[in-house]
């Protein structure tokens, strides 16, 4: 296996680990203290927000303009818009088949359907995640181990990993309300993290081998980020605003600038 692949695939192995260990919360207690989870949904949010910059986007930019292609902004943006419809279509999958799924099993166990969505929806939303992470990591082909593409690399695998662990924690605690096993309820939860290691390797893949994609698949994976942190996480972090003012709007801004100078202080 390419040395790069393989470091992608232990990457996205360490983001799957954080997955399980969110859901191993359900061992210990039913509902998790929901004001650190809003700092961690912050945090991570911040992180991908400034990630999606300087280590996706500006890459792939900068990777464009050497080729001889498309120019640069044209493939930035396709590539940036693609990976944004990407995760929206996958919403509208999953909305559909929840519709579905629920006009037949209310007449027969809508909590089974309500679980069956829940585990679908964590895990269709960690594929982009892992492809990201594999990107960042195919940008490392063919030995070019530069201190600031290899931190960039490591920094998109932390901040999918920080906000992997109350995905976890959101899959195993409302299936051990509904009347799970913790042990069966901790199996679902870090199950919808296995799919990142498949997609991670699968767009690490791509970049070292097909390298025409590589400012495209670049630009795919920061729409992706960014999508997900804008809908999914930073609405998510922001529901008890009234209780804890600021709170999470401080994670995403520590998150943000711990990102950015990173990247710049590496660059």
């Amino acid at each position: 296996m390419n040395s790069v692949v393989f470091m992608a695939l232990l990457a996205t192995l360490g983001t799957w680990l954080v997955t399980a260990l969110g859901a191993a919360t359900v061992v210990f207690f039913k509902t998790p203290n929901q004001k650190i989870l809003n700092l961690m949904l912050g945090f991570a949010s911040g992180v991908m927000i400034a990630a999606s910059f300087w280590s996706l986007l500006q890459p792939a930019i900068e990777r464009a303009e050497e080729s001889q292609g498309l120019p640069a902004y044209i493939v930035a943006t396709v590539g940036f818009l693609f990976g944004a419809l990407f995760i929206w279509g996958s919403d509208k999958i999953v909305s559909l088949a929840r519709r579905r799924l629920m006009s037949a099993e209310d007449r027969k166990n809508s909590r089974y359907g309500r679980i069956i969505m829940l585990i679908l929806s964590i895990t269709l939303h960690n594929i982009p995640e892992g492809l990201a992470v594999g990107v960042a990591f195919g940008v490392l082909q063919n030995g070019a181990f530069q201190a600031e593409a290899l931190m960039g690399a490591i920094t998109v695998a932390i901040g999918i990993g920080l906000q992997n662990f109350p995905e976890g924690a959101a899959v195993s605690i409302p299936l051990r309300r509904e009347g799970f096993s913790r042990r069966r309820s901790f199996f679902y939860g870090q199950a919808s993290g296995m799919v990142e290691p498949i997609a991670g390797v699968i767009g690490a893949w791509l970049v070292v081998y097909v390298e025409a994609v590589l400012p495209y698949a670049l630009s795919f994976a920061a729409g992706a980020m960014v999508l997900v942190a804008v809908h999914e996480l930073i609405p998510e972090c922001q529901k008890n605003q009234d209780a804890h003012p600021y709170f999470a709007t401080a994670g995403i801004v520590l998150g943000f600038a711990v990102m950015m100078l990173l990247d710049v202080m590496l660059g």
